[in-house]
């Protein structure tokens, strides 16, 4: 890779986040560019199928290249990118490691109702579902500090954006989702200090997550109290 990258991204995106990380573990140099997903600009649904983001612009000789779908750019990423190898080398392992990425997704799928529900019995739902999902995740973990261990991985960046959250819900209430789970919590610290997981997002992102909460009126910020 010679020509620079663009990232395509909005401020919360979870999904931009794992691209993000992707791209900087392999020390992958590329400019970011955040839209409002809101508003969305035309030249941004012109060139994405899905008007989703993340995007990867990727310059060719003629034109450029556009990659959609967070999966899709990590792979692309770990194909043709220099660096450490986010996959590991035995094909079982990383048909694992896949799947445990798609086990990702789908405790972002029950965190966007966490975190938008405005009924507090549909936050109690996904409360419990959340945490028998990361209740599974404690029986998979070793000794750390990361999912495989010593070496960090893409599922590494899957789930640092997802724990990224919690660093605010904790901050409004203990729904106490991780009780008891002493190697996710683990796993957890070892990838906020992680330094391409601190990067990845704006340091104003805890100030526009919790806007975020306010306009949706979240049942989350009625059952507790911002920690000073």
């Amino acid at each position: 890779m010679t020509a620079q990258l663009t990232l395509i991204s909005h401020h919360l995106c979870p999904y931009v986040q794992r691209a993000a990380i992707a791209l900087s573990e392999k020390g992958v140099a590329f400019q970011r560019v955040h839209i409002d997903l809101a508003d969305k600009p035309d030249w941004f649904l012109t060139i994405s199928p899905l008007a989703k983001v993340p995007l990867l612009r990727v310059p060719q000789e003629e034109g450029e290249a556009v990659l959609f779908e967070s999966s899709v750019i990590c792979e692309y990423l770990e194909e043709t990118a220099p660096g450490a190898k986010l996959h590991p080398s035995d094909p079982l392992t990383r048909a694992r490691h896949r799947g445990w990425m798609e086990f990702g997704s789908s405790i972002l799928s029950d965190l966007w109702l966490f975190e938008t529900t405005q009924d507090t019995a549909t936050l109690e739902i996904k409360g419990r579902a959340l945490r028998s999902k990361f209740a599974t995740v404690e029986a998979a973990l070793g000794d750390g500090p990361y999912f495989s261990g010593a070496d960090f991985s893409l599922v590494d960046a899957v789930f640092a954006p997802i724990f990224r959250y919690f660093d605010l819900f904790d901050c409004i209430s203990d729904h106490g989702i991780f009780d008891g789970l002493s190697r996710v919590r683990a796993w957890r610290q070892a990838l906020s200090a992680r330094p391409s997981v601190v990067a990845a997002v704006t340091e104003d992102y805890p100030e526009r997550l919790m806007a975020f909460l306010k306009r949706h009126d979240a049942a989350l910020l009625k059952t507790g109290k911002i920690a000073a």
